[in-house]
């Protein structure tokens, strides 16, 4: 019998998706996980909690052989954001392509206008919504980017409201300042200058205010070059600010090398990433996240280099790059699903890929498996095989979610 610390709570009536080795999914028939305070003591067999640590826990509840797993994260969202592209969705299935709809001053600087004209109030209640259904999906943890300000005002509102949408819900939320997002209409042929911009005025001022956990840039041919890139992140490592990247998801033009470079947390996107690169990533531990809902909606056809991820060992993090423009997506159990369906991952490596990748993937080592000493951010299913949260398309989320030991969903 363990010795376990008076539990704060007590679950039994489990089975366990620990994910605590390398490779299954760890479970854990007739099972219990007890907590103190906002960690977890105990993952394992019921049998192995005593009686007296039964009796003496502060809360007991009880389930009917429900299926517990890691709380899922959304490690890449844009979910901040004012007003709605669903005219750019007509069209992109009329046949225009996202390069030709950005070039005619829609895409990103559509909503950049929305974003800019609503004030903090407004935007939070306009991003409430699509947080709480990520909540309300399963998810515990939740990265936001700004990048639809664009300028030094904008972009502190949207970080700000991100903040407040964490507080709001009692989940975390990790902030990533984005302002290499797109050119402002009023840099219009100075790229170089509005780079100048986001590290001498964005940057510094969202680091002063303390709103930012990591920085990202749109590495691309409609967004922006590497050695404009490189600037970015030579501004954000001067703060002692992560880096991760948007990278190869329209082009090669060496993006997930760069942030590998650079010891980035993440190259995300990847679609056209070369074996080299994915060998640089691997070697500087560089996370590669997979976005499926924009490659579904975006009607793409270059498939990220799934095979190459695994033979070199690259960690695989699953999100549904909640944006208003490529992927409107609100569940990350429908974007576990898509990259089964689209990228061919398992339904374990989606579930790893959703939960200890996609933490790995904002720089948290303390949630995203099931075992004594991370964050018990747990979420409860009514399912019976772990498979099922990448196979059903839909249908009721988690019975219960604790963020922190605490039920915030049920």
């Amino acid at each position: 019998m363990s010795t376990a610390p008076r539990f704060d709570r007590l679950l039994c009536g489990l089975r366990l998706v620990t994910l605590a080795d390398a490779q299954g999914y760890g479970l854990i028939e007739d099972a219990a996980l007890g907590f103190v305070g906002e960690h977890i003591a105990y993952a394992g067999p019921l049998s192995g909690v005593s009686a007296a640590a039964r009796t003496q826990a502060r809360e007991i509840e009880c389930f009917d052989n429900a299926l517990a797993t890691p709380a899922l994260v959304d490690c890449h969202t844009h979910l901040v954001f004012a007003g709605t592209r669903a005219p750019e969705f007509e069209q992109r299935l009329q046949g225009v392509s996202y390069t030709d709809i950005a070039a005619a001053g829609g895409g990103i600087r559509s909503t950049v206008r929305a974003t800019r004209a609503a004030d903090e109030d407004a935007l939070f209640a306009a991003s409430l919504p699509r947080a709480r259904a990520l909540l309300h999906d399963g998810c515990a943890t939740l990265e936001i980017k700004s990048g639809y300000g664009l300028d030094v005002d904008s972009e502190l509102r949207m970080l700000r409201v991100a903040r407040r949408i964490g507080a709001a819900l009692g989940i975390s939320v990790r902030t990533t300042l984005l302002a290499a997002h797109a050119l402002p209409p009023e840099f219009d042929g100075r790229s170089d200058a509005y780079i100048e911009h986001v590290c001498s005025e964005i940057l510094p001022a969202a680091h002063a205010a303390g709103l930012v956990d990591a920085v990202d840039a749109f590495c691309e041919g409609i967004g922006f070059s590497p050695e404009q890139t490189r600037r970015v992140f030579a501004a954000a490592q001067a703060l002692g600010l992560p880096v991760k990247l948007h990278a190869d998801q329209l082009s090669d033009l060496g993006g997930a090398a760069l942030v590998a470079e650079h010891g980035g947390l993440s190259a995300d996107h990847i679609e056209f990433t070369s074996d080299a690169a994915v060998q640089r990533m691997a070697e500087r531990g560089t996370v590669a996240v997979l976005l499926p809902g924009a490659f579904l909606c975006l009607r793409e056809t270059r498939l990220p280099p799934i095979e190459s991820l695994r033979t070199h060992g690259v960690p695989m993090a699953v999100s549904t790059d909640c944006n208003p423009g490529t992927s409107p997506l609100l569940s990350l159990r429908l974007a576990m699903n898509l990259a089964c369906t689209l990228f061919r991952l398992t339904p374990e490596e989606a579930l790893r890929g959703a939960t200890l990748h996609a933490a790995r993937a904002l720089g948290l080592k303390d949630r995203g498996a099931l075992r004594p000493g991370l964050r018990a951010d747990v979420a409860i299913w009514p399912l019976q095989d772990p498979a099922e949260l990448s196979y059903w398309l839909g249908g009721a989320g988690p019975e219960r979610l604790y963020v922190g030991g605490a039920p915030v969903v049920g």
